[in-house]
C-alpha cells in the first residue's frame, strides 16, 4: 500500500547505502541469492497487513542471522510534530540503549551493522534504538546547538516500536532453518520481571 511504500522510502533515508525494491510476490528463498550475487550487506522485508506496516525481516546476508520482528506504533515523518527537515545523506551516529542480555547483545550488533562504523557528525543525526522491557523503540533526531551551553534535538522521523518474534541461524529458512530464539507468548509473559532482551 501507499502508506507502506512511504515507510520504506523514509527508512531507505536513514539507512545509508539503502534501496528500495517491489517484491512483486517473490519469495525469500530467491531474492537472497540474488542480494548476495549484488554484494548486499543487508536484506530488510517490510510485510504489511491491512495497509498497515507490522512486520519486519532483517537478513545479514550472505551467511545470517535472520531476526524477524513484529512492528508497531509506525509514525510517519509528516504525523509528527514540530519535525525538523528532511534529514541529509551523511552517515548517522547510532545509539544502542539497554540490550544487556546476550541475545539483547546479538540483536544490537544486528541494528549496529546496518550502519557505517564511521558516522559524519558533521550531519549531527542521531538513530536511536531503545529497549524498553523487551520492545524496542526506534527514533531519528538531529541535534542543534542554540549556543555554547544548549543543545536541543528536533526529530526527523520515521518513528516505530520492534517487537522480537525469532532470532534465526543463517539466512531465512522457514522450513528447516535453526531457531536460535522464539517468542513463546504464553510461557514467557508469565512472568512479567523477566525481560529476554
Amino acid at each position: 500500500s501507499q502508506r507502506t511504500m512511504k515507510f520504506c522510502e523514509q527508512l531507505a533515508t536513514v539507512i545509508p547505502n539503502a534501496h528500495v525494491y517491489y517484491r512483486k510476490g517473490l519469495p525469500l528463498k530467491r531474492i537472497i541469492p540474488q542480494c548476495v550475487s549484488r554484494d548486499f550487506t543487508y536484506l530488510i522485508v517490510v510485510n504489511e497487513d491491512r495497509q498497515v506496516p507490522n512486520g519486519l525481516v532483517l537478513c545479514h546476508l550472505p551467511d545470517g542471522p535472520t531476526a524477524h520482528f513484529k512492528v508497531s506504533s509506525v509514525r510517519l515523518r509528516k504525523e509528527i510534530k514540530r519535525r525538523g527537515k528532511n534529514p541529509t545523506a551523511h552517515s548517522p551516529e547510532v545509539i544502542l540503549n539497554n540490550f544487556s542480555t546476550r541475545l539483547g547483545h546479538s540483536i544490537g550488533r544486528l541494528f549496529a551493522a546496518l550502519f557505517p562504523q564511521d558516522p559524519q557528525f558533521v550531519g549531527r543525526q542521531v538513530a536511536t534504538f531503545h529497549n524498553q522491557r523487551d520492545f524496542i523503540f526506534f527514533r531519528f533526531h538531529r541535534y542543534i546547538f542554540k549556543n555554547e551551553k544548549k543543545v536541543g534535538i528536533q526529530e526527523l522521523g520515521p518513528r516505530f516500536t520492534l517487537k522480537l518474534r525469532s532470532l534465526q541461524k543463517g539466512t531465512f529458512d522457514s522450513k528447516f532453518g535453526e531457531y536460535e530464539w522464539v517468542l513463546k507468548r504464553h510461557e514467557m509473559d508469565a512472568c512479567r520481571r523477566k525481560f529476554q532482551l
